[in-house]
């Protein structure tokens, strides 16, 4: 059995959270920037389907990216110097997020459920989630979404309409944010994708210590409101 949260329950720890599903924690029905943003401070995301309770999940491992780790294939340097497209960011939060819940043909439904997008873009408004964009000849053809606390950036999804599109806008975020001084990206699952740039899992309860101290941290950088860039990509140079 998990903890049923009633509106105003606190969460369980993390460390709880059943082996098998592997990190599921409580489930209930509320859903608002609040509670999104006190999951987050301990390292909790909710993750469910329409006609679910809203489940709320800590794996272990946690997949992580340190953004000083990240890999820029030859590739894809290659991309960003010969093909056009522009990066904005925080310009369409929302229609980012309703590119995340397209359908994909590995998927049934969507987890990006109408209160999420309500939540998440709540916490955009207040300067807490934060949206990168690629488009193309003036149409939004990839890009992804998450909230940044401290010096960590907890990504949530992308999404791409043209090849490569998903993979400019990440390597964009994670080049601002290496500039930046942010120190974690939390990429929640493994995946093989996230793994080829870099991305490793480590242990729930280093990830836990690591999030404390980095949202905390006294010499973390505010970036609260909306977001710009200044670091460019289009000149990287191949190894």
């Amino acid at each position: 059995m998990i903890p049923w949260l009633n509106p105003g329950d606190p969460f369980p720890p993390a460390a709880s959270a059943l082996k098998d599903p592997n990190g599921l924690v409580c489930a209930g029905m509320e859903l608002n920037a609040e509670r999104v943003l006190m999951a987050y401070e301990r390292g909790i995301f909710p993750w469910y389907s329409d006609g679910q309770p809203v489940l709320w999940w800590s794996p272990d491992p946690r997949m992580v990216l340190q953004p000083k780790d990240f890999v820029l294939h030859r590739s894809l340097r290659k991309v960003l110097r010969n093909v056009a497209y522009e990066i904005r960011v925080d310009h369409n939060f929302t229609d980012v997020m309703r590119g995340c819940a397209d359908p994909r043909p590995e998927q049934d439904g969507t987890w990006i459920t109408d209160e999420i997008v309500a939540a998440y873009s709540d916490l955009h408004h207040a300067g807490l989630a934060h949206s990168v964009e690629c488009w193309m000849d003036h149409e939004l053809v990839g890009g992804l979404y998450g909230i940044a606390l401290g010096k960590v950036f907890f990504g949530e999804s992308m999404f791409m309409r043209r090849t490569d599109a998903s993979k400019i806008a990440f390597a964009h975020l994670v080049a601002q944010l290496t500039d930046w001084g942010f120190e974690l990206i939390d990429c929640q699952q493994k995946t093989d994708h996230l793994a080829s740039f870099g991305a490793r899992p480590i242990a729930r309860k280093d990830f836990l210590q690591r999030i404390e101290r980095l949202i905390h941290s006294d010499a973390a950088v505010p970036r609260a409101g909306r977001w710009q860039f200044q670091t460019d990509l289009r000149g990287a140079a191949p190894h």
